[in-house]
This record gives C-alpha cells, structure tokens and sequence, in this order.
C-alpha cells in the first residue's frame, strides 16, 4: 500500500512542480470581424424565409385554430414549411 502511495506521489510531482500561470496559455486564433464570416447557402436562407413566415403564422393564430393546425409548433412547422416548398402531397 505504501509503495502504491510513493508511486503516485512520484508521478503527481512533476505536474506540482509547474504552477498553472507559467505554462503558456492557449492562443485562440484570431477573430475575424462579422462581416467576413461566411454568408448562408442560398437553401439555409430559404429555410430561414420559411420558418419566419410560418413563424408569422402561428403567432397569427387563435389557441382554437392551433389546435386545429396541430397543438404544438414542430407539427405545425412541419405542414407549413411543406406547404411553402410545395411538397405537400395531402
């Protein structure tokens, strides 16, 4: 048991020996400014389109007509974003 001890002991003390503020820190690269982040894809602008004017919708809508529509968001979601894609088979 105590040579376990001496053998743990043995190993932890190097990493004792270097406090944490000498050791360099990690450089993040650099940031760059808002305007040079990469623009959306023309199908994620589309998809964002989408989700406002449905957004636009449901908040358009009495607590009947939700339910009417589907109780929760994502199944309303889901028929209106078909809908404006025209992929509506119903």
């Amino acid at each position: 048991m105590l040579n376990r001890l001496i053998a743990a002991a043995a190993l932890a003390l190097p990493l004792l020996a270097t406090p944490a503020l000498a050791r360099d820190p990690v450089k993040e690269p650099a940031k760059e400014s808002a305007a040079a982040e990469k623009a959306p894809s023309a199908g994620q602008a589309a998809a964002r389109a989408r989700q406002k004017q449905c957004g636009t919708e449901w908040r358009g809508l009495t607590d009947a007509q939700k339910t009417a529509q589907g109780p929760k968001w994502p199944q309303f979601w889901s028929k209106c974003n078909k809908r404006l894609k025209g992929n509506d088979k119903a």
